[in-house]
Parts: C-alpha cells; structure tokens; sequence
C-alpha cells in the first residue's frame, strides 16, 4: 500500500465528505478509495471514518489524524513545489481568483500572450465576487487578484496596477440633480453601492487629514462592478468605482468625475489603493506562479487597461 497515497485520499474524503470526490480528484474508482482507505485504517488499527449508505463523517481519531498529518502533507507540496521551481518550462495547473470586472477587462485579453510564452501550463481563472481566503486549508488558488494590499503576513504582494477609487456620474443625472459640493450633499442624491458584506455600506473620505463616514442608503446595491458601471451610464445614480472601469468613459463625456480633490473608499485607507496580485508567502514561489507575477507587469496591464 502507498501510504502517501493513502493519506492524501484520507484528507480529501474528509474534506469533501465523500469517498467519490477523493475519487475522482486521485483518478480512481470509489471502490478503490474505500478499499484503500479500510487497508489503512486496518494498518493504524483505527476506524477513520463512520459510514453509513447517505454520509461518511470523522470519528473522534480522524479528526486528530486529520489534524496532525494536514500540515504535515502541505509541507510536503510546497517541498515538490520547490523542486519545480527551477523547472525551465513550468507545467502544470495555475489556480487565479479575481472579480468578474478586472478579470474579464484585464485578465481574460491577456491570457492568449501568457499561454503562447507557456504552453505547458493550463490556467483555471475563477471570476468570483468574493475573498478567495488563500490561507484557508481548502483554497488551492495560486494567486489571487485582490484590490488593495493584504494585511495578513502570511501572505505576500506584487502591485499590478496604480488605481484608486472615484465617485462618478452622468451629466444626464447631475442636470436635474443637486449640486454636490462636498460628501454629505450625496445624502439626497441616488447612490448605487457595491456590495461588500451583511453589514450596512460606508464610503469613506479623507479630505486634508480630516476623515468623514457616510453610512449609504442606497438606490440599488449589487456586486456586479459592471452593473454599477451600466446604471451610472444611464443615468441612474452616483457609483463609486475604480477608476480604471471608467476612464474611457469620463474620457468621452458619458461619465463625470465627482470630488476630485477628496479621496474615498468603501473599504480601508489603511490598505490602499491599487489591483495587486497576492500569493501565499513561502521562501520558494513556485516557478507557475513566479512567471505569472513576470507576465503581469504594470506596463503591460495598463496597456491592457487603455484598450
């Protein structure tokens, strides 16, 4: 029996809760995952697992065997993951989370070039309007396309893309709007808001040091970039967006910036402003990833940017 093996089919039916994606994710048959997992768990002289004909669930010394040989195998994947570091042609599955919006603009057009340079290697782009959490012990995705910096130490950065954060509208909608002077004329004006989390949304401004909280009230909250980006258009409210979405539309005249001298989040100052690629912190990147991070130069995504 390969005990590797064995091991790595035990944390994936734990994780997945099914003898059928350990199966599938190790390319074998459901039969030989449970026939492999009971010649193990007969050599520990320990039952793993409680099955029954709907659910397969940890017994009390699975989950301790889960505890202490996960870090143990994930020590193991970043060692062969330095060892194809210095592959010459890097193969394999590259795993990029990114919102639907920098993803389909930015990401998707530049993915042909990055094949031809590496043909051997597949790329899995996963357009998602949430965290990616690379931390987690689940997540097997490679980098991550984040705005913002990361604030957790166990992960590292790479900036791609100078940007921050604008509040725009169309000319249609400021004609029969009233004027906005300063944050808290937005009170009674349209607001369309990005969507974040279950609690109420903030935007943020920092005008000369001085820092000032609206909490929204918004017309129409979504988390589609795009869709706020499309109501602006038509003249439907007042979005806060990168301002990389719609520079070609301030550019002709279909959008307008608004308090320009004022900057404003819905997130953090403390984190910044700007599209960065982030990676699991390790002391080998492993070589799929590093000529990824090569292939997103700034230069070439805002070339991207001002197709």
């Amino acid at each position: 029996m390969d005990r590797l093996q064995a091991m790595e089919l035990f944390i994936a039916a734990a994780r997945h809760g099914s003898f059928s994606e350990a199966a599938r994710q190790g390319s074998l048959s459901p039969a030989s995952v449970s026939r492999i997992i009971g010649e193990f768990e007969e050599r520990l002289r320990v039952q793993l697992f409680n099955r029954t004909t709907r659910s397969l669930s940890l017994t009390e010394a699975g989950v301790a065997y889960l505890r202490r040989i996960g870090p143990i195998l994930e020590g193991i994947r970043e060692a062969d993951s330095e060892v194809g570091a210095f592959q010459h042609r890097p193969s394999g599955t590259l795993r990029v989370h990114s919102r639907q919006m920098f993803g389909n603009r930015v990401l998707t057009p530049l993915l042909p070039g990055f094949h031809a340079a590496y043909p051997d290697l597949r790329v899995e782009l996963h357009l998602v309007e949430r965290p990616a959490y690379l931390n987690h012990q689940d997540s097997d995705i490679d980098v991550e396309i984040r705005i913002g910096r990361p604030l957790d130490p166990a992960l590292r950065q790479r900036l791609i893309l100078p940007s921050e954060r604008i509040l725009v509208a169309s000319p249609g909608y400021l004609a029969k709007a009233p004027p906005i002077e300063k944050p808290a004329d937005l009170r009674v004006h349209r607001c369309l808001v990005y969507l974040i989390g279950p609690e109420e949304p903030v935007w943020r401004f920092s005008d000369r040091g001085m820092l000032e909280e609206i909490v929204m009230q918004p017309t129409t909250s979504t988390n589609s970039g795009e869709v706020l980006r499309s109501l602006a258009l038509v003249g439907h409210g007042i979005a806060l967006l990168d301002d990389y979405t719609v520079d070609a539309d301030i550019r002709a005249g279909k959008l307008k910036r608004l308090l320009p001298s004022i900057r404003v989040t819905n997130a953090s100052f403390k984190t910044g402003q700007g599209i960065y690629a982030v990676f699991r912190a390790a002391e080998f990147v492993p070589a799929k990833i590093q000529v990824f991070l090569n292939y997103l130069t700034p230069e070439r995504v805002q070339a991207q940017v001002k197709v």
